[in-house]
């Protein structure tokens, strides 16, 4: 499986998105300050995640997730209020 997360920090009032195969392991990097994207906040949290079978699918989306447009989809439809403008 492969899975597409998001994580939000209310202290920073911004999300991350990422692609992985193994989604424990990635949390506990985030939460370990292993991944450089998410260590200046200890406070993310999983809000989100989808699990696909196909590798390639997951990255696509991941990406659409990064742009001005899929961050707009995250906050109307993934999210609703739990997030910001970020």
């Amino acid at each position: 499986m492969y899975y597409v997360y998001i994580l939000y920090s209310e202290s920073l009032n911004k999300t991350y998105t990422g692609e992985t195969s193994n989604l424990r392991k990635r949390l506990v990097g985030h939460k370990s300050g292993n991944t450089q994207t998410t260590r200046n906040s200890s406070d993310y949290k999983l809000v989100w995640y989808a699990s696909s079978i196909d590798q390639l699918k997951a990255k696509k989306f991941e990406r659409y997730l990064k742009t001005s447009s899929g961050r707009a989809f995250i906050k109307k439809r993934l999210l609703g209020k739990l997030v910001g403008s970020s």
